[in-house]
């Protein structure tokens, strides 16, 4: 692999931003109650908070579908398993904090095989985990794989929920070569085909002070198809944020081998970054500014919509790390991306011994002042073999670098780009775009030689409050009304959940002022 929530939600109120629903949770008739307790025994019922079960794996081999498993507060220091299946007509098997009470699963001191994981799942459907904090799965040695929370096989209808997952880490001591120390917050990996793993949702979960080394904080990986990524807070990690991955060898079948139908929204990402990570030493472009907020690699047909990446190396990447393989169908849209270190938005192959990035649409988001360090990755950084992608309604603004595009690639074609909004410190005659090896200053020069952006306009965008993160339009910005109205890639909703359509025109950027 490469490179690499309530205080949430009281700033967003202070912000006056909505954050984006959260998947329904499916309705099942009542099941049977079961209770563990770090002061119960394994000889009890568990059928009641006197009778507690002692052990989480206790009740796990034990309930039946439709049951919940109520976990009182403590810390457990043990793992759990999770192999018997909830149904649909039952209802699904759920484990979760019993009242208001907070269990912590703490890894202190357990054992970490090649693949292991505080909470696994394998090859069963229709489980709910809910409510955990989730700690200290650590180890020093190499090609050793320590989880949050494992889910693997094949299966159906899982749910992980508003959990806490933290300081899980691999800090194993790397020499003569750069592999062999591997973490992950939250991992998906679909590693059977034709069955795949499928209708998942994971939301409401905060990961945070990870070290993963050559993996990533929260990634669906091989034969996934169909979930919901959203309203999760991932932070402070070194290495990348959400994944979705393809190519990598996780099916067995490479017809399936890749994640898709997906939808990663109304997350926030931010702190994410592998400058001090030694699983690359100095080996990537730019130094070691390689971990993505949000990063598809290999993946095809999701969406990512509504979410803050910021203050990560790179703020959003659609690529393909595999010779000959194409991300695809993949929709960014109407999202907040700033200050990120060296690139914004990144699309292709990160040389030219990679693959490609094919039939993907960047609508509707604002990039603000990313390549912070200076890097020239600008706000929207094309690389390597990059075909018929839509770049359209988007607010770039540059940092100090003055670049908006980076592109040194010249296998760059059927791309269209316009209706964009554009501005730089050094203005509109000293703005920087470099599109297929060639670096244009000014406006003027960059459009008539890349016949790009004939609609859009270069105009400071009237931001309520960028500096502070409010990217929200002001009444008086002209993105107001200056976008294309594409009913095909621009959704129905902007980044705060309302009407994207609202009169004859849209706006440009994330934000569709009411």
């Amino acid at each position: 692999m490469k490179k690499w929530i309530v205080l949430f939600a009281a700033v967003l109120a202070v912000l006056g931003i909505s954050s984006a629903a959260a998947p329904e949770g499916r309705s099942y008739a009542a099941g049977t109650d079961y209770y563990v307790s770090t002061t119960g025994s394994d000889s009890n019922a568990g059928t009641s908070t006197a009778t507690a079960w002692k052990t989480l794996q206790k009740a796990a081999n034990t309930v039946p579908a439709g049951s919940t498993v109520h976990v009182m507060g403590g810390v457990y220091n043990q793992k759990l398993k999770i192999t018997r299946s909830g149904s649909a007509a039952a209802g699904p098997i759920t484990f979760q904090n019993y009242a208001s009470q907070s269990p912590i699963i703490d890894g202190t001191g357990l054992s970490v095989a090649s693949e292991d994981s505080l909470i696994e799942i394998e090859d069963a459907s229709y489980i709910v985990v809910k409510g955990f904090e989730i700690r200290n799965l650590q180890t020093s040695t190499r090609n050793r794989v320590p989880m949050g929370i494992f889910i693997h096989g094949a299966g159906s209808h899982i749910e992980i929920r508003d959990n806490k997952i933290h300081d899980i880490k691999n800090t194993a001591t790397l020499t003569s070569s750069l592999s062999g120390r591997d973490a992950h917050g939250i991992a998906v990996y679909g590693t059977k085909a034709p069955a795949s793993l499928n209708n998942l949702i994971i939301d409401g979960n905060e990961l945070y002070n990870l070290v993963l080394g050559s993996s990533e904080s929260l990634v669906v990986n091989g034969n996934v198809d169909t979930f919901d990524i959203t309203n999760n807070l991932v932070h402070d990690n070194d290495n990348i944020g959400i994944d979705l991955i393809g190519f990598e060898g996780t099916a067995p079948s490479t017809a399936y081998d890749q994640a898709r139908n997906g939808t990663v929204r109304g997350n926030t990402v931010y702190n994410i970054t592998s400058v001090n990570n030694p699983s690359y030493g100095r080996t990537l472009p730019n130094g070691s500014y390689g971990a993505d907020g949000i990063y598809v690699d290999g993946g095809k047909n999701s969406l990512i919509e509504g979410n803050y990446s910021y203050n990560n190396d790179i703020g959003i990447e659609i690529a393909s790390e595999h010779a000959g393989k194409s991300t695809s169908g993949i929709t960014i849209r109407n999202n907040f991306v700033y200050n990120n270190s060296y690139t914004g938005i990144a699309m292709g192959g990160y040389d030219t011994g990679r693959g490609s990035t094919e039939n993907c649409v960047i609508v509707g988001n604002t990039l603000y002042k990313n390549d912070t360090k200076g890097l020239n990755g600008g706000q929207l950084l094309i690389q390597y073999d990059t075909k018929n992608n839509v770049v359209k309604n988007n607010i770039m603004v540059a940092s100090s670098s003055n670049y908006l595009f980076f592109n040194d690639y010249t296998l760059n074609s059927g791309n269209v780009v316009d209706y964009n909004l554009y501005d730089a410190p050094g203005g509109s005659t000293g703005a920087k775009w470099r599109w297929k090896g060639v670096t244009y200053t000014g406006f003027s020069s960059y459009k008539t030689a890349s016949g790009n952006d004939a609609n859009s306009l270069f105009a400071n965008p009237g931001l309520v409050n960028a500096a502070a993160g409010d990217l929200h339009l002001t009444s008086t910005s002209p993105a107001i009304n200056a976008g294309v109205i594409d009913l095909s890639i621009i959704g129905t909703t902007d980044i705060d959940g309302d009407p994207r359509v609202q009169g004859a025109s849209v706006d440009i950027g994330a934000d569709e002022r009411s």
